[in-house]
């Protein structure tokens, strides 16, 4: 006889529901419809999909759907999405019960399309403070006016706030028209019109007015005196913390490099052109001093500075005093044979800026070089720049005296640090950064050989014992070879691909990504050329 145990069916406890995931189709638009295509969900009841626009610090639209395909329009929202805007999207799965929906899963980023239009997008040197320069694609109906809306007023709902600017048949032949009479740093909608019919707009936002005052000393006015500026720096004809506005497009000499014993900022005035106002060394000369003072700060902003390749310096100081900060903004610097180097003497310097600048073409000196003085400099920042053909190390102390942070964050460099040569080079052992080194944002690509050979290959750093490494979110390419000292957790990714593959064209400075795989497109490198959505 024999028996037989019949096993219990097994039994599970419900849990909720997985959180939605995209199909292979994900998030797409057409013109400014969204389309949402979800993973269907046999147990799910409905759907909850949210929009918002500032990463749901408020939503927009909340959207119930009994489908896992959801199309966002305005037959679904009661009104048009907004033209050329990227949206965030999230969903919620529901089942039969509350207890056991989903959690929110957040879906990512879209963007609709522009509106189809003729309207150039405004480059940077299209729009100044109180005026802005609106052109088209001559195309279809001739342009008859343009008008002026708030930047708040996106689908162009109110009412203009200027009269109407009638386009003449000079400007319809040219393309373009000026509007003339904006606000500083303000935010407009600009659209054009062929008589009533809409042929696109787009948002224009002024710049901040320029400095005026007492301490402002604007050269765009006078005669065109290519030694103008030399002259009035080196003979010290300005008050302490004066703003020295420069005509763009013009060139400023320089026979020789002047001694600054004043506080001053050197910047181009604002005009409808690309062209920065230049400052040209047009002798080997050793580029700008301090004399034997104290001098708060020197800025240049949005000027380009170049001299002999094989015989000049961004700056050179071999005196005694202190210099609160040198600080490069906006500016566009090379070729020149060094960057800031500090000779001899003794004194501080206690802050370095470069921000928004592109360096090319530094022959041999680095871009920093703290040679054998007695100066100390505390900190080094770098932000939102791009670098290539760097020769020597990029940054290079041979000082006693310890440097308190450096931070390079941001940037994008290329062909920087010369084959065999350091990216960061301190040869003497005993001193430190003490606040340490920050990496982060960057893209390196290969470093620089200056002999046309293919050997690439730089080093991490030199001594800095007991210097601490900050290291997050640093690319290199494949032809990045650092071969020894290396930087710890440097590079914190490797692009599968080498610096050609990755940008457009580096050896002429566009760095746009030509890959758009890329992992770092979008935060890693100099923000201007990052990937938009």
């Amino acid at each position: 006889m024999f028996s037989a145990c019949e096993k219990d069916d097994e039994t599970f406890e419900r849990t909720r529901l997985f959180s939605p995931v995209l199909t292979q189709e994900g998030l797409m638009s057409e013109e400014n419809t969204i389309f949402v295509n979800l993973g269907d969900f046999k147990e799910a009841e409905y759907y909850t999909v949210e929009v918002s626009r500032d990463t749901f610090q408020t939503t927009d639209y909340t959207i119930e759907s009994d489908t896992s395909f959801v199309q966002i329009d305005e037959e679904l929202i009661g009104e048009e999405l907004l033209w050329n805007t990227i949206y965030q999207i999230r969903a919620k799965a529901h089942a039969d019960n509350p207890e056991y929906d989903s959690e929110i899963a957040e879906l990512g980023n879209v963007r609709t399309q522009r509106f189809p239009t003729i309207l150039n997008l405004p480059e940077k040197h299209d729009v100044i403070d109180t005026a802005a320069r609106v052109s088209w694609e001559t195309a279809g109906s001739p342009v008859t006016g343009v008008q002026v809306f708030a930047g708040e007023d996106e689908n162009l709902e109110e009412e203009p706030l200027l009269d109407e600017f009638p386009v003449s048949q000079e400007d319809r032949d040219a393309g373009e028209v000026v509007i003339k009479g904006l606000d500083p740093d303000t935010e407009y909608q600009i659209a054009i019109y062929s008589e009533d019919e809409l042929r696109g707009w787009a948002a224009y936002t002024t710049r901040e007015g320029l400095p005026e005052g007492e301490n402002v000393i604007d050269l765009r006015g006078e005669e065109d005196d290519p030694e103008i500026l030399y002259n009035m720096l080196a003979d010290g004809n300005y008050n302490e913390g004066s703003i020295i506005l420069l005509k763009r497009g013009m060139t400023y000499e320089f026979p020789e490099g002047p001694t600054i014993e004043k506080s001053v900022e050197i910047r181009s005035g604002y005009d409808l052109i690309p062209e920065m106002a230049t400052l040209e060394y047009t002798q080997k000369h050793k580029g700008f001093n301090i004399a034997d003072v104290n001098v708060g700060s020197i800025v240049f902003n949005e000027v380009a500075i170049k001299g002999p390749y094989d015989g000049s310096f961004l700056f050179y100081l071999n005196s005694e005093g202190a210099l609160g900060e040198v600080r490069y903004e906006n500016c566009q610097i090379g070729p020149l044979r060094g960057g800031l180097r500090i000779n001899e003497g003794a004194g501080t310097i206690d802050e370095i800026t470069f921000n928004n600048t592109i360096v090319d073409s530094i022959e041999s000196y680095n871009l920093v070089y703290m040679q054998g003085s007695d100066w100390t400099i505390n900190d080094v920042h770098i932000n939102n720049s791009s670098f290539s053909k760097i020769g020597s190390s990029f940054i290079r102390s041979s000082n006693s005296n310890d440097t308190r942070s450096v931070i390079i964050e941001n940037s994008t460099f290329f062909e920087v640090a010369e084959a065999g040569n350091h990216i960061l080079n301190w040869d003497n052992s005993d001193v430190n950064v003490t606040d340490g080194v920050i990496l982060r944002n960057n893209i390196f690509g290969r470093g620089w050989n200056k002999a046309g050979e293919e050997d690439y290959g730089i080093k991490g750093y030199n001594n800095l014992p007991d210097t601490n490494f900050s290291v997050d979110n640093n690319w290199g390419t494949g032809d990045l070879e650092l071969y020894s000292d290396d930087i710890p957790g440097f590079p914190s990714s490797v692009y599968d691909g080498d610096s050609h593959d990755l940008w457009v064209d580096p050896d002429n400075l566009d760095f746009n990504i030509r890959d758009g795989s890329f992992g770092g497109s979008r935060n890693a490198g100099d923000p201007q050329w990052r990937d938009e959505l």
